[in-house]
């Protein structure tokens, strides 16, 4: 079973979603955790956004990359540049990816507008961590 951490900044927004995304792909095949090198709580809008999916992540908890340390992690995804400049160096053997997708947190404009961009970049990461799981989670059997 692979151990992945998805690495944002607050881990309220794009690495709850990714969370959610690679639990929802990965099934069994992977342990999942998130984290921030600083933690901000999950976004509501986030949680309302995933819902929108099929996707729960409401029990998620805003964690700080302190506390996973000692896991031996085989991936490690930072999903914005601020967390990758940031991202410490962990005693693993963990293969990094970095993916700097837009903050659905900063959005502005009216209501529909802001959930409409939470939309737009709920997709784009739907869409990467699908693909990330199919390429490096699951295995093709022929």
């Amino acid at each position: 079973m692979k151990k992945i951490l998805v690495l944002c900044t607050g881990n309220s927004c794009r690495s709850q979603i990714a969370e959610g995304y690679l639990r929802h792909f990965a099934g069994d095949a992977a342990e999942v955790y998130s984290a921030g090198v600083e933690t901000h709580g999950v976004n509501p809008r986030a949680i309302a956004t995933m819902a929108e999916d099929g996707i729960d992540i409401s029990g998620h908890t805003s964690n700080n990359i302190s506390e996973y340390t000692d896991i031996d992690f085989d991936y490690v995804i930072t999903v914005c540049d601020h967390a990758k400049e940031r991202c410490p160096v962990f005693p693993s053997r963990a293969e990094q990816f970095h993916e700097n997708f837009p903050d659905p947190a900063k959005a502005t404009g009216t209501e529909e507008e802001v959930t409409e961009q939470f939309r737009e970049v709920r997709q784009i990461i739907r869409n990467y961590f699908e693909q990330f799981v199919n390429t490096h989670v699951k295995t093709v059997t022929a």
